[in-house]
């Protein structure tokens, strides 16, 4: 009994290890999407103020 006890307590902090590290690495993900968000918030400012935001038809 002590056995399964000491088995289940070792699973459980696998599972606590595991959803930490998948935590972790969703905040980096999504860490990194709002800078891609904002760098290309950017981009498209400055393409815009340089005109090169323009279709054909607005040239």
């Amino acid at each position: 009994m002590e056995e399964v006890k000491m088995n289940l307590r070792l699973d459980i902090d696998v599972q606590k290890l595991e959803t930490e590290k998948l935590r972790k690495g969703k905040n980096k993900a999504e860490e990194e999407l709002d800078s891609l968000k904002t760098d290309y918030k950017k981009l498209r400012l400055s393409m815009s103020t340089a005109g090169l935001g323009k279709n054909l038809e607005q040239w």
